[in-house]
């Protein structure tokens, strides 16, 4: 069984849609999808770290997952991606976290590591199903509690961490919660924008009329 997550209702919808007769639970103020037929889930964790990582921790627990995949948009660091592309983790990590001088900067404290590595096979199969919606990417994904729209500021994550493709605010976050379950794990993202002044206003077009079939495309290739 595949859990499928999102941080928002439109980036989930056509997941749902794919479901067999959906069975929905509320659980801590989220919706989870339970697809009663082949037992997979899906679910919209909301925006932000801690949001996604609260849902993760849910869904482990309750549903108990052979995996945990997750779709949606973000924003391209990397110069040569463009809007439409599609990104697929091989690691993700917390651009964010500094917890200096208690572990070196964006190490999760305790875990001694700083990029979780994405499950090989289920990227393999995202990669696949991706391809045929888009040009597709692998490597490293940065999230963090930040909406970056501006230059200035992709230029500073650029600096930090120049092997980053692009940035969101959830995909970390669920991969160190799948880690310490030892849940397998990957997340896929279509670039929205380029995280740059335009964001706002690219990110929103893009998710009102081209999310769904991305989201379509991706899950029918782990479900």
């Amino acid at each position: 069984m595949v859990a499928i997550v999102a941080a928002m209702e439109e980036e989930l919808a056509a997941v749902v849609a794919l479901l067999d007769a959906p069975e929905a639970s509320v659980v801590g103020g989220r919706t989870f999808y339970r697809d009663l037929a082949r037992g997979h889930v899906a679910v919209v964790s909301r925006i932000g770290k801690v949001a996604a990582a609260a849902t993760t921790a849910v869904l482990i627990e309750r549903y108990a997952p052979e995996a945990v995949v997750m779709i949606g948009l973000a924003g391209g660091v990397a110069p040569h991606l463009a809007i439409g592309d599609i990104v697929i983790a091989d690691a993700l990590i917390q651009h964010d976290l500094d917890a200096r001088p208690l572990a070196p900067r964006h190490e999760a404290p305790g875990l001694g590591i700083a990029a979780f590595p994405a499950d090989r096979a289920l990227a393999d199969r995202l990669a696949q199903a991706a391809g045929g919606v888009g040009h597709v990417h692998r490597g490293l994904i940065a999230s963090g509690d930040r909406f970056f729209a501006s230059a200035a500021d992709v230029a500073d994550l650029r600096a930090l961490l120049p092997d980053a493709l692009c940035v969101e605010m959830e995909g970390a976050a669920i991969a160190q919660v799948c880690y310490e379950h030892g849940v397998p794990f990957a997340v896929a993202r279509v670039i929205s924008d380029t995280a740059s002044h335009d964001a706002a206003v690219d990110f929103a077009a893009f998710l009102r009329t081209e999310c769904a079939r991305y989201a379509r495309a991706l899950a029918r290739g782990v479900l």
